[in-house]
């Protein structure tokens, strides 16, 4: 018997009947997607640790709240991947390969433009967010569909707060 063959009869032991197309297809969607939460969770966090200004303290606060909520993301994301029978990142040069959102690693950035950037990029993630859960819509997978359902209100709140302080500055 193939390990493929014995995953996929483990898969269906635990209850998970995905094809071993569907479990390609969604696991690559989640090797992204988790690549892009780190990558955003990171940048949150280095806008966190240096951010100044007259509103340091609530934005301080805020990004340190939104990278609490990306970090626990992670885990989820990846378990899933796991879960249904795929693989997961295993390094940061594997997030490298696989992000889609942009590193920041510039010395200084105004505290304006660090919410500016966060917001596209929280945007994007809620399209990125959008586009895997098509693909496990296509494969009848429920639990990660309902999974990401959270994660795109979750995503769309951080997108609300931060369009409403950048829509004032």
């Amino acid at each position: 018997m193939s390990k493929s063959a014995v995953r996929y009869e483990e898969r269906a032991e635990h209850g998970i009947e995905l094809s071993r197309d569907g479990v390609a297809e969604i696991s690559s969607a989640l090797r992204e997607l988790l690549a892009d939460v780190f990558t955003l969770y990171l940048k949150t966090k280095n806008f966190h640790w240096h951010m100044s200004g007259p509103h340091f303290r609530d934005y301080h606060l805020l990004l340190d709240e939104h990278g609490d909520q990306l970090f626990a993301m992670t885990d989820e994301i990846a378990e899933r991947g796991r879960k249904i029978g795929g693989t997961t990142l295993h390094s940061i040069s594997d997030i490298s390969g696989h992000q889609r959102l942009a590193d920041n690693n510039k010395d200084v950035v105004s505290p304006d433009d660090m919410l500016a950037e966060l917001l596209e990029d929280s945007r994007r993630l809620t399209g990125f967010l959008r586009s895997t859960h098509e693909i496990c819509g296509q494969h009848k997978d429920v639990a990660t569909t309902s999974l990401i359902e959270v994660w795109i209100d979750q995503t769309e709140r951080r997108t609300w707060f931060l369009a409403e302080i950048v829509g004032r500055t």
